[in-house]
């Protein structure tokens, strides 16, 4: 029988355990409990995946590994992950306005507890507690040794171990080309007392670095320390290697109204050419929150006690720009401990995208976070572990 060594008892690893068939399956994982991150993923209730309706392209959820993302969604969609789960046992799913879908139990413990199921009936066997520090093949075999000092052989190993900034020792004799890792989908350190006063305030926004085509909208959260919500961590997907290059050091671009100017000016004339002896911060146009709007005028330098028919065209001028685009500056980028997505990891053109087999090594495959994968927020994650790792279950179960 074809033995089959499983690195990594993350979400990845685990699915392709629960999914290989005809083979004794054993899962080494370093932690002391299978899917950790899984568990706590989408603030505990499992972002499972995503329906991708508000996508033009599969490029915008991916911005390394698209290409391949490209061919796994062909044989493994998310229609066929929330099936694959549904006929496992979980009840139902719920899929929100944009487009991220939850079981409709709100419980990542159920996604868990469904996959070690179909370990437990696939006859998979669970090792935690084993860190894998060498692998090496002879004879025909692989052999991974283990930090407490035993080892293991197997016919086939699929490593799908992520997060790794420093690489990955277990590869280091297999001269296989790995693309450093560095955070993504962090939130934005801003040293700017005026704007962090505005903390607690959420607004519809589209943001910028200057000089580059990085660029993301959707809801912004002002914090305590800068700059969060999904518009950020979209925006720390697309620049992470960016960002980090530049120390996380950064211009931004804010337009408050997520709107082009010319439908700002609009707007703008509109609001002040009503009630034109009101003071322009007694209310705000745009939908803005007042103290949002005070903050506005503020930077565009203007009277606190100005009325709307005493603006003028250079202070129109200065309140749009200031609308469409506000400075500010990234001074740093948030250390959470839960946040562990990164962008980087075994270098694509080393993978076989039909089978997840390293080239140069038959018989080793990848598939999650160890991969050159990384999307942004929304449950673009997790699709990419559960679609890699279903294309290297069926390429696992096909070796003679």
């Amino acid at each position: 029988m074809l033995s089959v060594a499983v690195i990594g008892a993350g979400a990845a690893g685990c699915f392709a355990a629960a999914n290989i068939r005809g083979a004794r399956v054993d899962v080494y994982e370093a932690g002391a409990k299978p899917m950790a991150k899984l568990a706590i993923t989408g603030g505990g209730r499992c972002n499972i995946t995503n329906s991708f309706e508000h996508l033009r392209s599969v490029d915008e959820a991916y911005p390394r590994g698209a290409r391949l993302m490209k061919r796994a969604l062909k044989e493994f969609s998310p229609q066929a992950t929330l099936r694959w789960f549904t006929e496992a046992g979980v009840r139902g799913f719920v899929t929100e306005p944009d487009g991220c879908v939850f079981p409709a139990s709100q419980d990542a413990m159920e996604i868990v507890r469904t996959l070690s199921r179909k370990m437990v009936s696939g006859g998979v066997e669970l090792h935690c507690g084993k860190k894998a520090e060498t692998l090496t093949k002879a004879d025909g075999a692989w052999l991974i040794g283990f930090a407490d000092g035993s080892s293991a052989r197997a016919d086939a190993v699929l490593l799908t171990a992520g997060g790794a900034p420093r690489g990955l020792p277990l590869l280091g004799g297999l001269d296989i080309p790995w693309v450093q890792c560095v955070p993504s989908l962090f939130t934005f350190t801003v040293n700017d007392p005026a704007l962090r006063s505005l903390m607690g305030l959420v607004v519809n926004a589209s943001l910028a670095i200057p000089g580059t085509s990085f660029r993301s909208h959707g809801q912004l959260l002002i914090t305590d320390w800068g700059l969060s919500g999904p518009a950020v961590l979209k925006l720390s997907s697309y620049a992470a290697r960016y960002l980090h290059d530049n120390g996380y050091n950064a211009s931004l671009s804010i337009n408050w109204a997520a709107l082009p100017q010319a439908e700002v000016e609009a707007e703008l004339n509109a609001f002040l050419s009503e009630n034109r002896q009101k003071l322009l911060s007694s209310s705000a146009p745009l939908g803005l929150p007042l103290r949002l709007w005070q903050y506005i005028i503020s930077l565009a330098g203007l009277r606190e006690d100005i009325r709307r028919g005493e603006l003028g065209s250079k202070g129109f001028a200065r309140l749009v720009a200031m609308l469409t685009g506000c400075p500010a500056h990234i001074d740093g980028r948030s250390h959470f401990r839960d946040e562990f997505v990164t962008c980087g990891g075994v270098d694509l053109a080393a993978i076989d995208p039909s089978t997840m087999q390293c080239r140069s090594h038959p018989g080793l495959f990848f598939a999650g976070e160890v991969l050159d994968i990384d999307a942004i927020t929304g449950g673009f994650n997790l699709q990419a572990a559960w679609s890699t790792a279903w294309l290297a279950s069926r390429a696992i179960m096909n070796i003679q």
